[in-house]
């Protein structure tokens, strides 16, 4: 089971500070320098609050750490797809690939907070069915194809990504709903579900339900990729050793930790805790 982090882009800790792009750079390159696995950002254009609090836009720090980190994954939780135009995104995602050296996942959801959406000027209706259209896009010009698309809300005519992609980019969804898993199960690399403190019965009922999806589709259960977010607000090696460890077992290829207390010293903790320190 791989371990990553997410990196906050908004106020967080203790004193409720809202990071600058030196201490967002240092935290992610710690992280590296520890033996995570992954790094990841969240996409909104408020922190969740209300009234809202402030929040870097996170494609443009996710092509600057791409450039300052050498080794981890960089992924989002996810981006929401009504911000951008779906073939803005995918080309958004080779460019950050680029960079990187090849170590982007996409993540993408059809979003949620509808003050951001009111606040923006982006319509609330009918999310499910334009993600859907923007995941067909999306997929097809990541895989290199030429995409024409005339959908309800979303239209493309012969486009293609030039330059191409030199790698089939990951695709990773987060959804929980039937309609969701069913497009995870027929497009997606990777699934996320989030945020869960333990496996509780809530997490064995999603686990439950995405198999299902996967049958359904006929689809092997080895060939997705299963991501879970945590939360984690343990204070010494030894607890948060455990809670991670109540994870096995379960299928899970990533464990995506979002820490209450976010910092150097978060990272020191779970270090020890891997046994990396």
């Amino acid at each position: 089971m791989r371990i990553g982090v997410t990196i906050p882009i908004f106020k967080s800790g203790p004193a409720r500070e809202m990071p600058g792009w030196p201490a967002i750079r240092d935290l992610a390159q710690h992280a590296e320098g520890v033996g995570v696995d992954s790094i990841w950002l969240f996409d909104h254009l408020y922190a969740k609050a209300d009234p809202p609090e402030p929040m870097y836009e996170a494609w443009t720090l996710q092509s600057a750490l791409a450039a300052v980190t050498t080794r981890v994954e960089l992924g989002q939780l996810v981006t929401c797809v009504s911000f951008r135009s779906p073939g803005l995104l995918a080309k958004m995602a080779v460019t950050a690939d680029e960079i990187s050296g090849g170590r982007i996942t996409l993540g993408i959801g059809a979003g949620w907070y509808d003050r951001e959406y009111t606040d923006f000027g982006f319509p609330t209706d009918h999310r499910g069915t334009r993600f859907a259209e923007a995941l067909e896009i999306i997929s097809g010009l990541l895989r290199g194809d030429e995409v024409t698309v005339k959908g309800r809300f979303h239209e493309v005519d012969g486009a293609i990504l030039l330059p191409a992609p030199t790698r089939r980019i990951p695709l990773l969804i987060a959804g929980q709903g039937p309609r969701m898993l069913g497009l995870v199960a027929r497009d997606a690399d990777a699934w996320n579900t989030a945020w869960h403190r333990a496996p509780d019965e809530r997490l064995h009922e999603r686990l439950g339900n995405l198999r299902a999806a996967l049958d359904a589709a006929g689809r092997e259960h080895s060939s997705l990729r299963v991501t879970v977010g945590m939360l984690a607000d343990q204070t010494d090696p030894e607890s948060l050793a455990a809670a991670i460890a109540a994870f096995d077992g379960l299928g899970i290829d990533d464990l995506i930790l979002e820490p209450e207390r976010p910092g150097p010293a978060f990272l020191d903790l779970l270090a020890e805790a891997l046994g990396k320190k």
